[in-house]
């Protein structure tokens, strides 16, 4: 397992590398920073995050795990803390933490939580190689690109598009179904529980063109919709 350190205090930190090491641990170069955990982790793909609630810069521990849980649901996240009341385990529970380990470190605790970690990562499927991979990434008109796995829309610079509940909605919706027009009447209903005019649809349509590309979603002679594909 790769298991990456984030943790601003630097002999707590240093302490839990050397401990991991000595028992056969793969462990990166530590990190103090919550926005350079996330870039870290978009290079390095760890299999477990040891991460400190307070970091040095403007990203807390929460933030950077929200962030990371939420494009890279299969990393195992551990918060390392000297807090065990209610509003730290709110934050565990919505970054779809693992667990968390409280200040000062106990060997036996972190060990038995990374041993219960690797019994829960061998119990993932694991990728047939001979089957085919299911395609997440969907080539978009004019550079943009859509995640079905993560529901994330990124641009030309691979920038992640800040988009509302409603608009991503709709956009997995299209991508879904993206070699056929998906008609108006379906789309009301998957997006809104209660009837909504066709004009609130026009409305969230117009938003996303304007925030995006005006070919990303097309209308086809008024029946339906359907996402713009590059060619």
């Amino acid at each position: 397992m790769k298991i990456l350190i984030v943790e601003d205090e630097l002999i707590p930190a240093n302490y839990l590398k050397k401990l991991l090491t000595t028992n056969g641990y793969n462990v990166l170069p530590i990190i103090d920073r919550g926005e350079n955990a996330i870039t870290v982790v978009k290079k390095e793909k760890p299999d477990i995050i040891l991460m400190d609630v307070m970091l040095k810069d403007h990203v807390s521990g929460c933030d950077a795990a929200l962030e990371i849980s939420r494009k890279n649901p299969d990393i195992l996240i551990v918060f390392l803390t000297a807090y065990s009341d209610k509003e730290m385990v709110e934050f565990a529970v919505d970054s779809k933490a693992f667990g968390y380990l409280l200040k000062p470190y106990r060997d036996k605790e972190i060990l038995a939580t990374l041993e219960l970690a690797k019994a829960h990562l061998s119990k993932l499927p694991m990728q047939d190689e001979n089957k085919p991979k299911e395609k997440t990434h969907i080539a978009l008109v004019d550079g943009y690109c859509y995640n079905t796995r993560t529901q994330t829309l990124f641009d030309k610079t691979q920038q992640e598009v800040p988009c509302g509940p409603k608009a991503l909605q709709l956009i997995d919706l299209l991508c879904k179904h993206k070699h056929s027009t998906v008609k108006i009447n379906i789309i009301l209903e998957e997006l809104w529980e209660s009837k909504k005019s066709q004009q609130t649809l026009r409305s969230l349509i117009h938003r996303i063109r304007e925030n995006t590309s005006q070919n990303l979603i097309m209308n086809v002679n008024k029946l339906g919709y359907k996402v713009g594909l590059k060619d």
